[in-house]
């Protein structure tokens, strides 16, 4: 006889408690993309650089690849992002004894960001860089008054948020 029984035809329901707690893991991390945003400077400026990057891909006739890239960028560099903020918020303060490897770790996560961004951005300048269609978009925006007022009034918004005061907690 075998020691090992063949699996039921369908896996059995997680206990509620198992599975509210799985959902608990979700509401963790929200609450810790919401302090991030709050509190970093660097990754409401990837946010708002996201924005304006997914709306002018709109000028370009970009399909599933394309956006998979810009997608895969994007989420690459506001993970890093945050995990820079979590090293950081780490070491911050360290005794004596760890002060020049705190300074290192807080280093090199910042440079992770750094080394994906000028991916992201190698990546970007590959799929952006069609000299006609960036000739064309002022034109575009010419035509489009509403568009044009809304991209205007949007960059001072997108200034404050990105620039807006540290919040604690």
């Amino acid at each position: 006889m075998s020691s090992w029984a063949c699996p039921a035809p369908f896996p059995t329901p997680p206990m509620k408690s198992e599975l509210r707690r799985f959902l608990r893991g979700f509401r963790y991390a929200a609450s810790g993309i919401w302090a991030a945003l709050r509190a970093e400077r660097n990754l409401r400026f990837h946010l708002c650089a996201a924005v304006y990057v997914l709306l002018f891909s709109r000028f370009y006739s970009f399909g599933r690849l394309e956006y998979a890239l810009l997608v895969l960028c994007i989420g690459g560099v506001m993970s890093l992002e945050l995990a820079n903020s979590a090293v950081e918020r780490a070491v911050d303060r360290p005794d004596a004894e760890h002060w020049a490897a705190a300074g290192l770790a807080k280093d090199m996560a910042a440079g992770a960001v750094l080394v994906f961004s000028i991916a992201a951005a190698a990546v970007g300048i590959a799929l952006f860089w069609q000299p006609a269609v960036l000739a064309g978009i002022p034109g575009w925006l010419a035509g489009h008054p509403l568009a044009l007022a809304l991209l205007a009034a949007s960059l001072p918004c997108a200034v404050c948020f990105v620039l807006q005061p540290k919040k604690k907690g």
